[in-house]
């Protein structure tokens, strides 16, 4: 199956499922949850494939949470996403994959300490571009673009955060496949590999109905910082060794 092996699809499917439940509920997290596994599994699978994966997956969870949309504000974000997009889509190509993995577990241990110690900013245009230039670099780069939006919403209701993220994800996940198609980082090969996994952005995004008053009380956080900069480390590990 293009190159993996059944156990790999299956822990791949199940990272995906993980990483898209915790996003329909919270508005983030695929990247953040799954890149990391599917990053240890096959660096193919990052980030074409896991961009391209976000694309249903966002649909559905901003259709489902249209009301609560914040239009005007996430414009803005919108706006610094795409020269965010067009230094990480050059990165791609530049940076040998040791360093695109150095990029990923900074960016990954860089969101978990901002989230620990809790950085709170209003969703003021000013910040809300600076906040798209950094996550269309590293959605592009890493396929982990949510932390810097979610970190201005955070303050937010969950419904605001979840559809205001979708939308921006929508547009910001399209927008880096672009770019990487444009500079020779994105073909056929990969868009097998994310077809591959979508049946567990599917299943993630059901179990997210189930999941979001429970992650509402702030029971996964916890786990999913740990999980994430453990991730991050053993990405870092595996580099030195």
């Amino acid at each position: 199956m293009l190159g993996l092996s059944g156990l790999e699809v299956t822990i791949a499917l199940v990272a995906v499922v993980a990483g898209a439940c915790l996003q329909g509920s919270l508005g983030f997290g695929l990247g953040l949850l799954a890149a990391p596994v599917l990053v240890l599994i096959d660096t193919r699978l990052v980030p074409g494939p896991l961009l391209c994966m976000g694309l249903p997956l966002a649909v559905l969870v901003a259709w489902r949470e249209r009301s609560s949309l914040d239009f005007g504000g996430i414009r803005w974000a919108v706006v610094g996403r795409v020269p965010g997009t067009v230094l990480g889509s050059i990165a791609v190509v530049v940076l040998a994959e040791r360093w695109i993995a150095a990029l990923f577990a900074g960016s990954v241990l860089t969101a978990v300490a901002l989230s620990v110690f809790g950085l709170s900013v209003e969703p003021t245009r000013r910040n809300l571009l600076g906040a798209g230039l950094v996550s269309g670099m590293m959605g592009t780069a890493t396929s982990v673009g949510g932390p810097p939006i979610a970190l201005v919403y955070q303050r937010n209701p969950g419904p605001v955060l979840r559809s205001s993220m979708a939308a921006f994800m929508l547009f910001g996940a399209g927008f880096s496949l672009f770019m990487l198609v444009v500079v020779g980082a994105f073909d056929a090969t990969d868009l097998g590999l994310a077809g591959l996994l979508v049946p567990g952005v599917l299943g993630g995004f059901v179990l997210s109905r189930w999941t979001n008053r429970v992650l509402d009380t702030g029971y996964t956080r916890p786990a999913v910082l740990t999980f994430a900069a453990a991730s991050a480390l053993s990405i870092l590990v595996r580099q030195v060794l």
